[in-house]
């Protein structure tokens, strides 16, 4: 490689590990969580609240719900303390009727980068869902259910969530770069989904109960496990992972889909729409998971057909780039299970 390949190839490495490594922060300041407000009518007009705020720097965010003018309150709020985040529970009374159909209001999300799951269920078993996002902080109780709202809510949470998981995406990514040929990596993939679909559903459900330290130091050390495999592949050592891609997959998938559960349990479910908010925030996951894959193909497939010789190693820079972050994530998450245990 001539002089001005090595610059090119220098840069283009560099440029890479720098935006791998600002990518990264968000992840390593741990992910800010969607909040919730859980309103369930308990009588006519009477009204149980929950609402819980993710901590973020050692601190709640500074946001909290508006409800239409005539709905006050009427205890003084309970507040617990759970994992990474502050909860207040406190009883409201609708005294103009003015909740159906009124303009529930975040205060303060604007300034924030996270969302608001609205969750309403009224006494007469009609249920309401939505997410709030910082560009419009308001929501309109409609007047009539809508099995959509439940569906399109929790989808929504199933994409951003994988895609906002660099750690799951690395471990799809790390699978592309090790496996030869559309099929094998096909299979691999698909065996991917199914395991942690199983353990999204049985964790989520409360059939399986695993701490959320450990399995997050899991699936750092399964992407890491992934980049020593990818060296060894292309060092024309025989890889566990490329002669049964699917096995690795699945077994480490298991562990991905307790990740996933983590999140879908802090956001909680409608208790009459469970089964429709799993399989659609499961739904969410593969769609988002499904755009990440067809991205990094299409990146693939361009870089193949440009005629740039250090495109051909440039499998190093992101295979170790993949490994030292999740060598980072192990020690960190590692750590940080046995401190909160001693």
């Amino acid at each position: 490689m001539n002089t001005r390949g090595n610059v090119i190839y220098i840069l283009s490495a560099a440029t890479f590990v720098l935006v791998l490594l600002l990518s990264a922060l968000p992840a390593l300041a741990h992910e800010v969580r969607p909040a919730l407000l859980d309103i369930q009518e308990t009588s006519s007009g009477w009204y149980e609240v929950t609402w819980k705020v993710p901590i973020f720097q050692g601190a709640p965010l500074e946001i909290k719900p508006v409800f239409p003018e005539g709905v006050v309150s009427v205890t003084p709020p309970s507040v617990q303390d759970v994992p990474a985040a502050y909860v207040e529970e406190s009883s409201y009374r609708d005294e103009t009727q003015a909740f159906v159909g009124g303009t529930i209001f975040i205060d303060g999300l604007q300034s924030t980068q996270t969302d608001v799951l609205i969750r309403v269920t009224l006494a007469d078993g009609t249920t309401h869902s939505a997410i709030v996002k910082p560009k419009d902080p308001s929501w309109q109780v409609p007047a009539t259910a809508s099995g959509w709202d439940v569906a399109k809510s929790y989808c929504v949470m199933g994409i951003e969530h994988i895609l906002g998981g660099l750690d799951h995406l690395l471990f799809v990514l790390a699978l592309i770069l090790l496996i030869p040929g559309m099929w094998m990596l096909v299979k691999a993939i698909t065996s991917f989904t199914v395991a942690h679909t199983i353990t999204l559903g049985l964790a989520t459900l409360g059939f399986v109960n695993m701490p959320s330290g450990p399995t997050e130091a899991v699936i750092a050390l399964s992407i890491m496990f992934l980049a020593v495999e990818i060296v060894r592949s292309r060092a024309g050592k025989t890889s566990l992972t490329e002669r049964s891609p699917w096995v690795v997959a699945f077994l480490f998938g298991l562990f991905h889909g307790l990740g996933f559960a983590g999140a879908l349990t802090e956001i909680g479910l409608p208790q009459n729409a469970i089964p429709l908010a799993l399989l659609m925030f499961n739904i969410g996951v593969e769609v988002g998971q499904l755009m990440f894959v067809a991205v990094v193909l299409g990146v693939i497939l361009a870089a193949r057909r440009l005629s740039v010789p250090w495109l051909a190693h440039s499998w190093r820079v992101v295979t170790y780039g993949i490994g030292s972050l999740a060598a980072y994530w192990t020690i960190d998450r590692v750590g940080s299970f046995l401190w909160s245990v001693s």
